[in-house]
């Protein structure tokens, strides 16, 4: 499993717009092939900023199959517009997990 880790910066004044779309956009990415989970955490200290996490069975699930798929096209369809700029996304692996 690896994880995408996308910050998120959204336009001023629209984070309600963008958090109401996400929720739909949710279904999308749900349902994709490789999809195992997902969190979206908004900033305290940064109005507007968000940072998606996104698990999935591999690397090549999120970028050769959702990010090739019509899918995706929805997805950014639905919440692209509330894009102040293009997401930072890399990928990671647990090292260690702690959860309480």
């Amino acid at each position: 499993m690896i994880l995408e880790i996308a910050v998120i910066r959204v336009k001023a004044g629209q984070t309600g717009q963008f958090e109401n779309a996400f929720r739909e956009a949710s279904r999308v990415i749900s349902a994709a092939k490789g999809y195992r989970s997902h969190e979206l955490v908004r900033s305290i200290e940064n109005s507007g900023k968000y940072v998606l996490l996104v698990r999935w069975d591999s690397v090549e699930s999120h970028m050769e199959g959702f990010r090739n798929s019509a899918d995706f096209k929805e997805w950014r369809d639905l919440i692209g517009s509330y894009f102040e700029v293009a997401p930072e996304v890399e990928h990671g692996q647990t090292v260690t997990d702690a959860r309480l």
